[in-house]
């Protein structure tokens, strides 16, 4: 398989950041990397104009990072609070997604792109979560995020927790119980063998 050397000049996961130099397969920068804008060939023939669009991007990414270092302190002290419907144990009738957390940083006057919300997958039960929003390849935010029931009432986990807690306790008490019964059959056929033998 061939491979090919471009300059990234976005950040891709899982392959770079802006600015790097790095070896792909050939397809995938012929049909991906280059139609996208997202990188360029590093041949030997530009590599004058590589070095100088590199240090530009390198320089660009600085300053974005120190912007999204000043945006995550100034949103430190945020987070959000979702209402759903909800049933008696807690499972939300629907879920709260990335895009509805990116709607609620929206209201509260921050633009961030629903892809940069690391959420695997959406919130179906009531209770605190916290959530991850990349503002940057090397700077992440951490949101906390409460869904309560339709009121604000938040039911439910705990209640979970004590039924089982009960459940547990109760579990523990019946052998004890069982063993309590077994003794008094015994004791009352004891008396009947005394007899049996008079």
């Amino acid at each position: 398989m061939a491979n090919t050397t471009v300059l990234l000049r976005e950040d891709i996961d899982n392959l770079g950041g802006r600015g790097e130099i790095v070896k792909v397969k050939a397809g995938y920068a012929r049909n991906y990397l280059l139609p996208q804008g997202f990188a360029t060939l590093a041949t030997k023939g530009n590599v004058k104009q590589i070095d100088q669009e590199r240090e530009a991007l390198l320089k660009r990414a600085a300053v974005e990072k120190a912007t999204a270092d000043a945006q995550r302190d100034q949103m430190a002290s945020i987070s959000l609070t979702f209402e759903r419907k909800s049933g008696d144990h807690g499972q939300l009738f629907g879920s709260v997604t990335s895009m509805d957390i990116a709607e609620a940083l929206q209201a509260k006057g921050y633009e961030i792109d629903r892809r940069r919300i690391s959420l695997k997958d959406a919130i179906k039960e009531t209770g605190e979560y916290t959530v991850n929003v990349k503002l940057h390849r090397e700077v992440t935010l951490a949101v906390p995020v409460t869904v309560t029931a339709e009121g604000g009432e938040m039911p439910v986990k705990e209640d979970k927790k004590k039924a089982k807690a009960e459940e547990v306790k109760a579990e523990e008490a019946s052998p004890v119980a069982e063993e309590t019964v077994a003794e008094e059959v015994v004791a009352d056929e004891a008396p009947a063998e005394d007899e049996a033998a008079a």
